[in-house]
């Protein structure tokens, strides 16, 4: 699937939902519990009781950005749920905070 920033997609094995912040120009497979994200439309009356992949059950975390190694995909978590966020079997990481400088 071909992202941009701005997409939303939700997951079909969870609750989870996500904003994509920053897409790189390839297409991803991206995932949530190890199956792959749709659009909130195709979800639309679908169930959310599937079976999360057993590699992907950290889940996923309301607020928190997820990013690739490369760093050239970055996703917000807008709705938590169970299943882990990856590109294939690949899991993505949670961003770390940027270190502000202290003001004296």
């Amino acid at each position: 699937m071909k992202l941009t920033a701005g997409n939303r997609l939700v997951s079909t094995v969870c609750s989870t939902e996500i904003i994509v912040v920053k897409a790189g120009d390839e297409d991803v497979s991206l995932t949530c519990g190890g199956i792959a994200m749709v659009l909130p439309e195709e979800r639309q009356g679908a169930t959310t009781d599937g079976t999360i992949s057993d590699e992907a059950k950290n889940g996923t975390l309301l607020g928190k950005r997820y990013i690739n190694v490369d760093d050239t995909l970055e996703l917000l978590c807008t709705k938590a749920g169970e299943g882990s966020l990856g590109i294939g079997d690949t899991l993505l990481e949670e961003k770390e905070a940027k270190v502000l400088p202290a003001s004296d």
